[in-house]
C-alpha cells in the first residue's frame, strides 16, 4: 500500500514516513498543501497522513479538495484520509471530519497507535473488519506482521510482504506490474527496472517453494492473480 505524509514539521515528517517504511509501506512525503496536490494528481495513494496545520493552505483544505475531485488517475478511488493534528478541541476535530477525513489522531501520539489506525483504514478499503486477511490457505495478520500458509510460517522481506498484502486486498483479480508500482513502490522506483518481476519471483518461490501449488499465478498480458481457491 502506498501512503503519503503531509507534514511541514521535517523531523516528524520523516521519522513517521521511516516508521511507515519499516512496516512495509511504500511513503511519499510532502511539506506544504500544494505539494501534496501535486503528487495526488498523478498518483494513485491508498491512504493519506494528512496534518491541519500547514503553510500555505491548511489541511481542511487539502482534504476538501481531495474529496471534490477525487483521486488519481480521475476513475481511480480517492485515498483514506487520516488527520494529524495538535488541535484536539471537539470544533477542530468536527471541522476535520466533515471537510472528509475517514480518521483523526491528536499530537501528540503513539506509533503503535497511529499503525492500528493506518491498518484499519486500509483495511477498510479492502472491505475487512479484522487485523487478518484471508485468501484461500493464506492468511496475513497485518497487526503482527505474520504471513502464513496453512500452518506454514512464511518468512518475506518487507517487500514481500507488502505485495502479498496487496495481493490478498484484491484476490482473483488481474493486477498489472503497473499497479504494483503504484501501490506498493515510492516515487524512486525506476519504473523501467525489473525489481516488480524479481519482486514477484521471490514471493512466489516462498510461498510453493516445490512448485506444485501455487496460488499467485502469471496472467499473460495482463499480470499477476492471486487465486483464493485452488481451482
Amino acid at each position: 500500500m502506498r501512503i503519503l505524509v503531509v507534514e511541514d514539521e521535517r523531523d516528524l515528517a520523516d521519522g513517521i514516513a521511516d516508521g511507515l517504511r519499516g512496516e512495509g509501506y511504500a511513503v511519499d512525503v510532502a511539506d506544504d498543501g500544494p505539494a501534496a496536490l501535486d503528487l495526488l494528481a498523478v498518483t494513485p495513494y491508498d491512504l493519506v497522513c494528512l496534518d491541519l496545520l500547514l503553510p500555505g493552505m491548511s489541511g481542511v483544505e487539502v482534504c476538501t479538495r481531495v474529496r471534490r475531485f477525487g483521486g488519481a488517475p480521475p476513475d481511480a478511488e480517492a485515498p483514506r484520509i487520516l488527520m494529524l493534528t495538535a488541535l484536539d478541541a471537539v470544533s477542530d476535530r468536527i471541522r476535520g471530519l466533515d471537510a472528509g477525513a475517514d480518521d483523526y489522531l491528536v499530537k501528540p501520539f503513539d506509533f503503535d497507535e497511529l499503525m492500528a489506525r493506518v491498518r484499519a483504514l486500509l483495511r477498510r478499503d479492502a472491505g475487512r473488519s479484522g487485523a487478518v486477511l484471508l485468501c484461500g490457505d493464506l492468511a496475513l495478520d497485518t497487526a503482527r506482521g505474520e504471513a502464513r500458509r496453512g500452518e506454514r510460517l512464511l518468512r518475506l522481506s518487507p517487500k514481500e510482504f507488502a505485495l502479498l498484502r496487496y495481493f490478498m486486498a484484491n484476490p482473483d483479480r488481474a493486477i498489472s506490474a503497473e499497479e504494483l508500482i503504484d501501490h506498493v513502490w515510492d516515487e524512486n522506483l525506476d519504473p523501467f527496472s525489473q525489481v516488480v518481476k524479481v519482486a514477484v519471483l521471490g514471493l512466489r518461490r516462498k510461498l510453493d517453494p516445490q512448485g506444485l501449488h501455487q496460488p499467485l499465478i502469471t496472467v499473460r498480458g495482463l499480470g499477476y492473480r492471486l487465486r483464493s481457491s485452488a481451482s
